[in-house]
């Protein structure tokens, strides 16, 4: 689908400073082919698993079919812990990620059928805070279409560490105040967990209760979602726990609070067969959570700033496929419906990816592709990703062996002499030394990740990106500090050929 091309192309971001790829890869689209009965789509999924789980490094995945409007089939495979025996079912809660943005839009979406909320009013009209300040003046139709302006990268930026209390979205959307969108609103389209933050927080302003009391009572409960929760700053022990990459493994996290402040973006909690309630809701096309032209505006595209996403939801014209995918650490899943067949599947997976090894992308699409019928021809080559991976972590051995031969080598990096000795001591630091900020801080950037975020979603990444930043620095250091001590120096040296005083 055309949402995972975007996603792709955003996180390949990274391969534009030094040719670095994250996780998702340009990939093959999903397209529609004719149904599958439920014999053949049952098949179809156990050998998509049976073929793609044990590359992709998840301990566990959940999924679950609608067919017809209808839960056809639920399955799970694996286990919510690595090490643990406790087996991951379909009513096991993961954390969605990003399709947690859908239930945000359905929150704003039934406050506007109740006339409390405007798409085309100013965020400024219902959250006073924001008055007489850039982004007051962004529409809410603008923040859910992701059409603010607010970048990636504002988005992927944590400003505020929560404490569980029921003010953490309060000061969230508070210190956001201070921001100015990057790009104006309205003018181009660009993913951005700020929209999404900034919308929970209008609900909670609206409704006058915090946001995942209004989830809960307005959405979960009314679907039936039994297995289901909104993040509320509490542990969870019931949750599928996350791996996040680790060099080739998958390394559980620890056990922590759910995240309050994340909540609108991506902090909703639901097991596969509660997904699948859910997509059967926004594809029965009746009166019900919400109205069935309320479910219809936010499964077309928003406008023409913003041609393949709706309202909180991917939207694929060309293929007839709506859907969303999500990301947290250690979690990622995907939800894809064929809203003219009546059909969806979701896809739940407790591992994150890795770049090029571990990867979870086509264990997941291959499973989508079996359970909708489509066409699917995998994500290609993965050679060059590994490729790059692999050098940034063999990037610092190089640099430590470079040290101890820098040191063998000792004497002769004293003898360096004249102008030439000195350019071939000072150049290296130069260069390392924009290459350490090319690794640190434009690469990030280019990739709308913040190095702390990089960290929680690809460690081993990060501690990789950092190990060379650093050894390419130390490396060019201790060639100086060689050449400047124990003995005659580049400087000696060039003074040792001037005329003797005496």
């Amino acid at each position: 689908m055309r949402h995972r091309r975007v996603t792709a192309t955003l996180r390949l971001g990274l391969g534009l400073g030094l040719g670095l790829a994250l996780a998702l890869g340009p990939g093959a689209f999903l397209g529609p082919t004719a149904p599958a009965s439920a014999a053949t789509a049952s098949t179809a999924i156990d050998d998509a698993i049976a073929a793609e789980m044990p590359a992709s490094g998840a301990p566990g995945l959940a999924y679950a079919v609608v067919t017809d409007g209808e839960i056809s089939e639920v399955g799970a495979r694996g286990v919510t812990r690595a090490g643990t025996n406790t087996p991951v079912t379909a009513d096991t809660p993961f954390l969605l990620g990003s399709i947690s943005k859908s239930f945000t839009a359905v929150a704003v979406m039934q406050l506007v059928e109740t006339g409390q909320v405007d798409l085309d009013g100013t965020l400024a009209d219902y959250v006073w805070i924001f008055a007489d300040l850039p982004p007051g003046d962004i529409t809410i139709r603008q923040l859910l279409s992701h059409t603010s302006g607010f970048s990636t990268l504002q988005g992927n930026t944590r400003r505020t560490h929560p404490t569980g209390a029921e003010d953490d979205l309060a000061n969230a959307a508070a210190v956001i105040t201070a921001e100015t969108p990057a790009y104006a609103p309205g003018t181009r389209w660009e993913y951005s967990n700020t929209n999404y933050q900034l919308l929970g927080r209008l609900v909670e302003v609206v409704s006058g209760v915090d946001y995942q009391t209004y989830v809960t009572e307005h959405i979960l409960e009314p679907i039936g979602m039994a297995d289901s929760f909104v993040a509320d700053g509490a542990v969870h022990p019931e949750m599928a726990t996350g791996h996040t990459p680790w060099f080739w493994t998958k390394r559980p996290l620890a056990e922590q609070p759910t995240d309050r402040t994340t909540a609108p973006q991506g902090g909703i909690a639901a097991s596969a067969h509660d997904v699948a309630l859910y997509l059967a809701m926004m594809m029965n096309g009746e009166d019900d959570v919400l109205s069935a032209d309320s479910k219809t505006l936010m499964m077309r595209p928003a406008g023409p700033t913003s041609p393949f996403y709706g309202l909180g939801w991917y939207v694929d014209t060309s293929q007839g496929t709506v859907g969303h995918t999500g990301s947290t650490p250690g979690v990622e899943t995907q939800a894809t419906m064929v809203p003219a067949r009546d059909d969806a599947v979701v896809v739940l997976v407790n591992g994150g990816s890795g770049v090029g090894f571990a990867e979870t992308t086509q264990l997941r699409s291959a499973v989508t592709s079996a359970a909708l019928g489509l066409d699917y021809a995998g994500e290609g080559s993965r050679w060059s990703q590994k490729a790059l991976f692999l050098a940034l972590t063999l990037a610092p051995l190089l640099y430590l062996a470079c040290m101890v031969w820098a040191w063998s080598r000792r004497d002769a990096i004293r003898a360096k002499s004249g102008a030439t000795g000195l350019f071939s001591l000072w150049f290296p630091l130069l260069t390392t030394g924009i290459g350490a900020w090319v690794i640190l801080a434009l690469v990030p950037r280019l990739m709308g990740a913040p190095m702390p975020t990089l960290r929680a979603f690809q460690p081993d990444l990060a501690l990789a990106m950092t190990a060379t930043a650093v050894g390419g620095v130390a490396w060019a250091a201790l060639r100086l500090v060689v050449a400047y001590t124990g003995g005659r120096g580049p400087r000696r040296a060039a003074s040792s050929d001037a005329p003797n005083p005496t």
